[in-house]
């Protein structure tokens, strides 16, 4: 008798817990809804990567600028914008910076939007994530300036000479131009604006 009620007791406290964990699933149709919805939401952040692109592919094609798409994010390579041993913003790379500005806000004003800098090879690596970080802080106080990007919009990054980040590998001085810019990345973090 003694073992029949252990075992009743044993069997109902795992039937309890048992039932007590199958409170966690989520029904069939939930989970489908689920999933559909999260489809949908990536159908929709493709588009507006893909719109973006698009504008900046027409509106940057003056400025010599590649616009690339990567994993949820537009990548826009700027012409070069600095001096050797300089972090000033030249005067050429303004416009860019302006339109690119004002398509941001205009259209897509909850997006981030990172300034990464980068030097030529020539330097130590400190000097050069330095000099980078100051490129990147010239690129992302002009945006502000402007007043079209907020300052919770705009975040830096320094790559400095990283190799695998060099549009000439090895190269520094005259000539190596294109490894001293920047780079603006666009994260998606929201939907357009209406037009």
């Amino acid at each position: 008798m003694y073992s029949y009620r252990r075992f009743a007791y044993v069997t109902l406290g795992v039937a309890l817990i048992a039932l007590g964990g199958c409170t966690g699933y989520v029904k069939k149709a939930d989970f489908d809804s689920m999933v559909s919805e999260l489809r949908a939401n990536d159908q929709k952040q493709q588009q507006e990567i893909d719109n973006l692109s698009q504008q900046m592919q027409q509106r940057f094609a003056a400025y010599d600028a590649k616009i690339a798409q990567m994993g949820g994010r537009v990548r826009v390579d700027a012409i070069s914008h600095f001096a050797f041993n300089d972090a000033t913003l030249r005067d050429e790379g303004k416009p860019l910076l302006d339109d690119f500005a004002k398509i941001v806000s205009a259209h897509y004003p909850q997006v981030m939007v990172t300034v990464e800098g980068f030097a030529d090879a020539a330097g130590g690596r400190s000097y050069n994530l330095r000099l980078g970080h100051a490129r990147a802080e010239a690129v992302r106080d002009y945006l502000m300036k402007s007043g079209e990007l907020a300052a919770d919009q705009v975040r830096t990054v320094s790559y400095g000479k990283a190799e695998n980040r060099q549009v000439l590998k090895g190269k520094w001085g005259d000539g190596a131009e294109p490894n001293r810019r920047v780079t603006l990345v666009v994260d998606f973090a929201g939907s357009p604006a209406a037009p």
